[in-house]
């Protein structure tokens, strides 16, 4: 017997029929001149997914709804195709996202949020192991892209651009492709064979890499102007920001969060001090104090051909066979109150997990410095937030020790070489289309912009690539859609399984009785790039309790974490990606119920010929015999019914 509450009721208990609004609510046999059709919404997961995921899309070929039109084609193949519409990372994101499409999914008014972000990355991962290739790029058109930087923005957009069929040439600083996705998240959040596997993909399609070259420095802009059709500025955010502290500035063991990363992640990072303090408070400051308990405390260190620093400029895979470690005390600190700080609870709980020490409502106010000049400890004072500046509380003061002390409070761009391009905050200022402010042919996108999530990055990428090709074609950028996502497209869908549309035949002339017409799409209406279906607009009685299928992680306690860079998160199997799928509420697209069918009084709601459905396509209304009553409409649980039409 399932013990859990109700998951919808229509009423309260105690209602009577006088406290209806028969108008509203339901009809019961009842007639109007209105008739069913069927209503194409953006569903809310998708809506907030800063890539423009089909999230629903391919959720429904997860269930098992919407089947391949490739004979033997895998379904998550299928699935992986899908995805890469809008985000060509699908392991990566399905690891790292904090997934902000789950605090959107309506199933949140049921039970719980579908595992959006696990059923990405156990379909990513597949793809991955099974060597599923891109789609291959499109006709050449002769124009030549110059995109700069080979993040996750960067990357998106030479992937779209290449479909579109443009010559792209990436021009990235460092050694390796990846931007924050290699250099600014640890390898146990994405593990580097992986991110290696789906960047492949992308410069497979005849994408062309310039590795250690920096605009500005090692190429001039004027020469990219000569030389290409448009330039797609993807820098990301690579500077972090100092603390604006007494005894801060040009302290040696004083450093910003990204430097940090960055050196790690490049393999220069041991760990040299016992005592570390990170502050910050978002999932850049949480990555910081992890990887520094993770590091240990080395007690000696090997002369390495790098230069000096406490923390950076070390190699690590030289020294480790003459290394011995110990632990590391990490402690990060945040404005806000721990349940408030901007990183993901999850991200949180490791870390505390971990060992870190967490402390929140704290404020620095000054580095205390040795004779030496060295940083030997942080001040600090207890604060409360008023909006977003914090207010020290008197008499709260204290010091704790540390060796190295790591800002992680903000990221700015790196302009040397390209100064007229940023703007007095580290940032490019763009227009509609992510044009460049000011700049013919010049467009830009990502943490450049200003600095966010790696999906918001890879959805600058996509929807720039697209103006790219615009405004390459006329010189004019179209208004973008108020909902930019990749969506499901009904007339692709019936072209996609052999049902085009007849030609229309009939311009200048006024036809009517067109509902049996060969050349257009009936009672239907889409309005996805305008509108997201509310929870209220479903019939949610209809989904009982199923518990999220809940990915594995693997739990390091306290010192057990030393040296421990083994990923973390463990994937679905293909039962729960599919279990999870069925979780899916379908909202604002028909997934074939066959409530409106079973319902329906007059029989006037039948199933389209089964040779002729597709996804959004599965059932009909024969207007000769629908007498308006509301009743599929009103038992459609996606919302995807709604009535209209009539005279």
């Amino acid at each position: 017997m399932n013990d859990n509450k109700h998951t919808f009721k229509r009423y309260e208990e105690g209602e009577t029929p006088n406290d209806w609004d028969l108008e509203d609510k339901i009809f019961q046999q009842d007639t109007s001149y209105k008739c069913p059709t069927y209503v194409h919404k953006t569903a809310p997961c998708s809506g907030s997914c800063p890539s423009g995921h089909d999230i629903r899309g391919w959720l429904a070929i997860a269930r098992g709804m919407d089947k391949s039109p490739v004979e033997g084609q895998a379904w998550q193949e299928y699935a992986f195709h899908k995805m890469v519409e809008a985000n060509p990372f699908p392991a990566s994101m399905g690891r790292v996202c904090p997934a902000p499409c789950e605090s959107g999914c309506n199933r949140n008014e049921v039970d719980d949020y579908v595992g959006i972000n696990a059923v990405e990355q156990y379909v990513g991962d597949w793809a991955n192991e099974n060597g599923v290739k891109l789609a291959e790029a499109g006709a050449d058109t002769g124009y030549k892209i110059a995109v700069i930087g080979g993040g996750p923005a960067g990357l998106a957009a030479a992937y779209f651009m290449r479909q579109d069929g443009h010559a792209v040439t990436v021009f990235e600083a460092n050694a390796k492709l990846g931007g924050m996705m290699r250099y600014g998240i640890p390898g146990y959040r994405t593990p580097r064979d992986m991110l290696d596997i789906e960047i492949g993909r992308i410069t497979d399609m005849g994408v062309q890499v310039k590795l250690n070259t920096k605009v500005g420095v090692d190429v001039s802009v004027a020469s990219l102007e000569d030389e290409y059709d448009a330039i797609f500025w993807a820098l990301g955010a690579q500077k972090g920001r100092p603390l604006p502290i007494k005894g801060w500035e040009g302290t040696e063991n004083c450093i910003d969060g990204v430097e940090f990363l960055d050196a790690f992640n490049k393999g220069w990072v041991v760990g040299t001090a016992q005592k570390v303090v990170v502050v910050g408070g978002g999932d850049t400051s949480i990555d910081v104090a992890s990887v520094a308990r993770r590091l240990g405390h080395v007690t000696n260190v090997a002369k390495t051909d790098h230069a000096g620093g406490e923390v950076i400029d070390f190699t690590a895979q030289d020294a480790a066979g003459v290394l011995t470690r110990e632990g590391m005390q990490a402690t990060l600190t945040s404005l806000f109150p721990i349940e408030q700080m901007t990183a993901a609870e999850h991200e949180r709980e490791d870390a505390k997990r971990e060992g870190v020490d967490i402390k929140g409502s704290v404020m620095p106010l000054e580095v205390i410095l040795n004779a030496e000049g060295r940083a030997t400890g942080l001040r600090m004072c207890e604060c409360v937030m008023k909006g977003n500046a914090p207010e020290a509380i008197e008499g709260t003061e204290f010091v704790i020790e540390a060796d190295i002390i790591i800002a992680a409070i903000g990221q700015a761009g790196d302009f040397e070489g390209i100064d007229n391009l940023g703007n007095e905050r580290g940032f490019i200022d763009i227009e509609a289309g992510y044009k460049v402010k000011g700049k013919d042919k010049h467009f830009a996108g990502g943490d450049i912009l200003k600095p966010h999530l790696l999906t918001t990055a890879i959805g600058h990428g996509r929807v720039a690539a697209e103006t790219i090709t615009d405004y390459l074609d006329d010189g004019n950028i179209a208004k973008r859609p108020k909902i930019d996502i990749a969506s499901f497209n009904l007339l692709e869908e019936l072209n996609e399984r052999g049902h085009e549309l007849s030609p229309y035949e009939h311009m200048g002339e006024e036809t009517r009785g067109t509902d049996s017409a060969t050349y257009a799409v009936h009672n239907y209406e889409d309005r996805s790039d305008g509108q997201i279906v509310k929870h209220t607009e479903l019939y949610k009685g209809h989904f009982p309790y199923v518990a999220r299928e809940i990915r594995d992680e693997v739990h390091i306690e306290g010192d057990n974490v030393l040296g421990n860079f083994e990923e973390r998160i463990i994937a679905y199997s293909e039962e729960q990606a599919q279990k999870e799928g069925e979780r899916c509420m379908s909202c604002g697209m028909c997934f074939e119920c066959d409530n409106c069918v079973i319902y329906c009084p007059q029989d006037a709601v039948s199933r389209v010929k089964k040779n002729d459905r597709t996804l959004g396509r599965y059932v009909e209304t024969d207007y000769s015999k629908c007498i308006g009553c509301h009743i599929c409409a009103d038992v459609c649980p996606t919302g995807y019914i709604q009535m209209g039409l009539g005279g």
